[in-house]
């Protein structure tokens, strides 16, 4: 049996336990050290760096969740239903 790179991401994302270190490394991001990190008067773009920071680490952390969800999705597609 040949697995590819691509099912063993899928099936590693499928771990409940995957869930709770995408909440605690979120949980650490919008944390005390890393936020005063980008506490910055620094102006990329014309915007205050730290904004920048917390826009894109939201982002990361909804594109992570949608892919976790569609992993979800196709396992319980497959199974379960008539």
């Amino acid at each position: 049996m040949k697995t590819t790179i691509r099912e063993l991401l899928v099936k590693r994302l499928k771990l409940k336990d995957t869930w709770v270190i995408c909440f605690v490394l979120g949980m650490i991001m919008m944390n005390y050290p890393f936020i005063s990190i980008f506490n910055k008067p620094v102006f990329p773009f014309g915007i205050p760096l730290l904004y920048l920071y917390l826009l894109w680490g939201w982002m990361f952390s909804i594109f992570i969740v949608y892919l976790f969800s569609r992993a979800a999705r196709r396992d319980t597609d497959g199974k379960g239903r008539p």
